[in-house]
């Protein structure tokens, strides 16, 4: 027997099996670049009686722009991706060489769940799978590419990454739509179930994309970020805009490259992984925010990925406390606001703090006092640090007055009582700045803090 000639024919058999999705590896790798490992292996079906060729999963090591990462992609040609316990074991497998060399992952997904006669079998597997995943949270990246349908014990898989990809044709639900669609009496689509837009508050750390050509650029820019912290930072470079306005989208100006996770849910609050005078930083810029437990659980998600990866953090503030309504008092906001402080008190990342805006109440003691471990906190010359809004603080310091309506009063409230220059006095801001000169005092600072927090040059 010609065992080479039998080899090339057994490898032409796996290859026919999973065209698909090698065609999805190739699109998002670099060009000859991917090793495949455990591909022979394969196991009985022994409810359609099929061999299920490299266990419905291709699974091996590629770079992307040069940067190596493991590849684990769902065949969804066999039995429409569907999960068993030896799919499990070998995405597991490659998730302990990952942990064991430090090397991030990318998740190519489609499957319609489980298959099939696997009972409880499958089910050991997905805990295994996702205890593994849960595991390198936060020790190695992790990327999921919603490719198609993901559906089942796949879309918890997707929510343990640090960032999952849509396309137009993306559909992430823990049941199907179909059913989903039909508890609710309707007959929707299944990218209005669980596409990008739909999952606005399932609170993922998503992106939205138009191609596997555009995952691979967004995740070589993630990579740069995290790999090259710091390149080429000028520090004289002034932005005479912000002196005319100092708005969350004027703010965002500032920053380079940057690439915003979760930009489908809580769009008051962006989170946006950049660079800023090319220093990389995880930046989280408030639009007149008034929190709930959603936005403040979107924030403290994207803290503890920046304390993880040793990302700078910096708070570009203008919150005015929380929500003064019944459905946010009887809410989860509290517990996380405790969950968010955990994360300050125990990583020590660097942190910085700008008041862009209004800091009120909480939302100067969350987001910029120096005692929940900001290392500086600038407020613009422009912005308002106050304990009440001015319609509340006007009422209570001026409830006797009858020098003036009560929109002169509020006037006075905000110049007598929310200047930044009274918070200076008592020594809690580093400096009060010229709206233009933001950019050079961040650089300036961000340079004393390179170092911290495994954020090395």
């Amino acid at each position: 027997m010609d065992k080479i000639k039998q080899l090339r024919e057994r490898k032409d058999t796996l290859k026919n099996a999973s065209e698909t999705i090698r065609k999805e590896i190739r699109a998002l790798t670099d060009e000859d670049s991917f090793v495949e490992l455990a591909a022979f292996s394969f196991s009985k079906d022994n409810f359609y009686h099929e061999d299920a060729q490299g266990e419905g999963v291709v699974t091996g090591f590629a770079t992307v722009g040069g940067y190596p990462f493991y590849i684990v992609a769902q065949n969804f040609d066999l039995s429409f991706g569907g999960l068993t316990k030896a799919n499990c074991e070998k995405i597991a497998k490659t998730l302990n060489a990952a942990e064991k060399n430090a090397t991030p992952v990318i998740y190519l997904l489609h499957s319609y769940g489980v298959r099939v006669g696997e009972g409880v079998n499958v089910l050991e597997g997905i805990s295994e799978l996702l205890l593994k995943a849960t595991q390198l949270k936060g020790t190695v990246l992790q990327f999921a590419v919603v490719c198609g349908e993901v559906y089942g014990s796949n879309a918890a898989l997707a929510s343990v990454c640090d960032c999952v990809f849509f396309t137009e044709k993306s559909a992430l639900a823990i049941t199907s739509p179909m059913v989903l669609s039909a508890k609710e009496g309707k007959n929707l689509k299944k990218e209005d179930v669980g596409g990008y837009a739909a999952l606005n508050n399932a609170l993922l750390p998503a992106i939205s994309v138009k191609n596997i050509g555009e995952v691979a650029s967004h995740i070589l820019k993630i990579s740069d970020l995290l790999s090259v912290p710091v390149i080429d930072a000028e520090l004289n470079e002034a932005t005479p805009a912000l002196n005319k306005k100092t708005d969350a989208k004027a703010i965002s100006g500032i920053l380079e490259n940057g690439i915003e996770l979760g930009g489908n849910a809580c769009p008051e609050l962006k989170t946006v992984l950049c660079r800023i005078g090319g220093i990389a930083v995880a930046a989280a810029v408030f639009d007149n925010v008034k929190l709930n437990a959603a936005n403040m659980k979107k924030l403290r998600n994207f803290a503890e990925f920046a304390c993880c990866y040793g990302l700078p953090f910096v708070t570009f503030v203008d919150c005015t406390g929380a929500e003064k309504t019944l459905e946010v008092n009887n809410s989860a906001l509290l517990k996380e606001i405790c969950e968010y402080l955990s994360i300050l008190d125990t990583v020590d990342t660097a942190k910085i703090a700008v008041v862009t805006g209004k800091a009120t109440g909480l939302g100067y003691s969350l987001f910029a006092a120096k005692s929940v471990g900001f290392d500086y906190t600038y407020a613009l010359a422009t912005s308002q640090i106050s304990l009440f809004e001015s319609e509340t603080g006007a009422e209570i310091e001026y409830a006797n007055d009858k020098r003036a309506k009560k929109e002169e009063l509020q006037k006075i409230y905000c110049e007598e009582n929310a200047d930044p220059f009274h918070a200076a006095k008592g020594g809690y801001l580093d400096d009060i700045i010229e709206p233009q000169f933001l950019k050079q005092y961040l650089i300036a600072s961000l340079q004393t803090l390179v170092g911290r927090g495994g954020y090395e040059l």
